[in-house]
Order: structure tokens, then sequence, then C-alpha cells
């Protein structure tokens, strides 16, 4: 069981939603992740962008992992989102990013941020992952791809980014 199994319902996923630019992007992830905690979408979305301006949370191959904390959040939490038109990240491979998971930690959660980022970046390393996500028929089909992944099972290996 990896840490991701758990911060991701299905309800936090989004297939190919119009983003056309990072702002809206952040906006909409917002919105779906406040519904779920009664936080205000703007802090959210504040967040964010704060974490952005440090420098792109792309990874490259696509993929993207805006991240921030929020005070007052109680647990981590994430989205998953398939973007329809890829949208320009500033990646460094400078590939445009279609598939986005968006974590948000509580303020003090340091420790558990970094793994889940970690956890984070194996995933997405991996080739067949991205390709499942990328031709997901649903919502339910990318969080099964996502929370059902173990980082032991043959086929999976270390990153090929």
């Amino acid at each position: 069981m990896t840490l991701l199994s758990s911060l991701l319902p299905v309800s936090h996923v989004k297939l190919d939603i119009e983003a056309p630019s990072k702002a809206k992007l952040f906006e909409q992830a917002a919105g779906l992740l406040s519904q779920t905690f009664s936080m205000n979408p703007s802090q959210i979305a504040g967040s964010l962008n704060e974490r952005e301006k440090l420098g792109s949370t792309a990874l490259g191959q696509g993929i993207a992992i805006p991240h921030g904390r929020v005070k007052g959040l109680r647990e981590a939490t994430g989205a998953f989102i398939r973007i329809r038109a890829p949208l320009e990240f500033g990646a460094p491979d400078g590939i445009p990013v279609s598939l986005v998971f968006v974590l948000l930690v509580p303020e003090r959660a340091n420790d558990l941020h970094l793994q889940i980022l970690g956890e984070l970046a194996t995933l997405f390393s991996d080739r067949e992952v991205r390709r499942q996500l990328a031709g997901a028929a649903d919502e339910r089909a990318a969080q099964q791809v996502i929370v059902g992944w173990d980082p032991n099972a043959s086929g999976q290996r270390r990153p090929d980014l």
C-alpha cells in the first residue's frame, strides 16, 4: 500500500478539462478540492500559485505535480486532472503538460509532503502508468491506475523520464 492510495477518491479525478492557463487549472483544482474540505478555493489556488512562482512543478514527459501547503487542512489530499489540450508549464524538457496531480498538505506536514512527492515522481516516471492515464476511459479507471499502483510490482521500474 502506498501513501497515494488514500489521497485520491474518484470524486477528485477529472478528465479532459479545458485549462487555458496554469491559473485557470489551479482555480479548477481548488474548486474541486474545496468542496471536500469546505475550504476557501482562493486559499487553495493561492497556495498553488505561490509554490509555482518558486519554479515550475512540471517534471517532464507531459507531467506536472503542483503542490502546496494549506493552513487549516487536516490531512493530505490530491486531485488528478487530465487536460484536454496540453498546457505550457515550463517543463525541463519543453513538453506541454496534460497529466496533472495536484497535492495539498497541511501547513506543517514537511516529511509527509516530501514522501508523497517522492511517490508521485516515481509513479509518473513509469511509462506504462503515463500511457494508462493518458488513455483512461473514465475517472474511475484513472483513479485505479494511481491508487492501485505498486512500486514493487514487476514491470514497474525506476524512472525513465
